[in-house]
């Protein structure tokens, strides 16, 4: 039998954030979780960063009941909510209970640690391959001693110590059965998998992946958003649409390919739907309106102009505001004439005009099943994809 006709399933992982508590030490009207670092909740930053990891299928946020109304938005968002329990313990195992049988990895997290990286989200997936657990932790650098009131009674090695952080990821059978066993106290999940003799491997925290506690904490956790967001390239997506009817002539300019017909695009330049389109998406990416509003009809100047005019001015834009443009998707609609035979030289034309590599540049076509005036051939439709970024 061929391996190959059983393909392997993709391992699922689930984000369970653990955000029941009351955190009154934080001080504030709200619980910590809730109150603001800059525009947004400690929630909602927590969240946006599971958000962005693609590894992630799922995220349950467990939270106490009384804060139902904070959280709407999170589940008209798709997060799953879930109540807590009473105490630490019984909110994870809620939490549990609302994971996706099928998945195998689960990540516990304090939603007190808004600022974790996704390197550390992606160690820990990792690590979750050859062992039961993982856990992000940070070496002791600091003498440690033991104290009396206000007084130091002695010293204590901290040799083979690790401050503890979250996520905490787990296979998740195995972390639910080390829950159910566990009676204790315990102060985080590895305390309950190592009960259980589960292997925890331990890959490298981060001073930055602080746990928000006290007042002061806020402040500092914004610096560090702050400068993690300057680091972050800007990611621009614009989506461009455009329609031309058929009129007379023989032959049709689609992404600046001249393709014979027995009609021809009617518009007040050349009428290439494809170009028109891509042009109008770069210029979406860039907020900069679209191609009517640098390039009015009403201006006779731009009667029958070839649209490349229009999509090297769109991409010079781009360059002129720092941005590198990465990725063209087109997508022509039409009964005829067919696409097909042309898209290669359509990509290669558009990939030159854009300056960019051809594996970059993306030209297809379908038809509307005969439907709407594009399936009975009154003209053509397309639609088309700009990505961009800004280091």
């Amino acid at each position: 039998m061929n391996t190959q006709d059983y393909p392997e399933q993709p391992i699922k992982t689930a984000a369970l954030i653990v955000a029941a508590g009351r955190g009154t030490r934080a001080g504030g009207d709200l619980p910590k979780q809730w109150q603001k670092i800059g525009r947004q909740s400690v929630v909602a930053h927590t969240v946006s960063v599971f958000e962005t990891m693609p590894q992630i299928d799922e995220i349950i946020l467990v939270i106490h009941p009384d804060d139902t109304a904070h959280a709407s938005g999170f589940s008209d968002a798709g997060v799953k909510l879930v109540d807590g329990g009473t105490d630490r313990a019984g909110s994870v195992r809620n939490g549990l209970a609302a994971v996706d049988p099928t998945t195998r990895n689960v990540l516990i997290h304090d939603v007190a640690r808004p600022c974790v990286s996704q390197k550390i989200i992606g160690d820990v997936i990792a690590a979750l391959k050859t062992h039961d657990g993982a856990a992000p932790g940070l070496a002791v650098t600091d003498a440690l001693w033991t104290v009396s009131d206000t007084k130091v009674t002695g010293k204590t090695s901290r040799d083979h110590l690790a401050r503890a952080q979250t996520p905490q990821g787990f296979h998740l059978d195995k972390i639910i059965a080390a829950h159910d066993t566990y009676s204790e106290v315990a102060a985080d999940d590895v305390e309950v998998a190592l009960s259980a003799g589960l292997t925890i491997a331990i890959v490298p925290g981060s001073e930055d992946n602080l746990k928000i506690t006290l007042p002061e904490d806020f402040e500092r956790a914004e610096r560090i958003l702050d400068g993690t967001m300057a680091t972050l390239p800007d990611i621009r997506t614009g989506n461009g649409f455009d329609v031309h009817r058929f009129g007379p002539g023989d032959h049709v300019m689609l992404c600046g390919i001249e393709v014979a017909h027995d009609r021809g695009l009617q518009g007040h330049s050349d009428a290439d739907v494809g170009l028109h389109t891509i042009t109008d998406a770069i210029y979406g990416a860039l907020c900069q309106g679209d191609i009517g509003q640098h390039f009015p009809p009403s201006d006779d100047k731009w009667k029958g102009t070839a649209s490349h005019v229009f999509l090297e001015h769109a991409r010079d834009l781009a360059r002129q505001t720092g941005f590198r443009l990465t990725h063209v998707d087109c997508t022509l609609i039409c009964e005829l004439p067919k696409i097909g035979p042309h898209a290669t030289a359509m990509r290669e034309n558009v990939a030159t005009l854009l300056e960019i590599p051809v594996d970059r540049v993306s030209v297809k076509a379908t038809t509307s099943e005969r439907l709407g005036f594009t399936g009975r051939g009154e003209g053509i439709a397309c639609m088309a994809t700009a990505t961009l970024v800004r280091p």
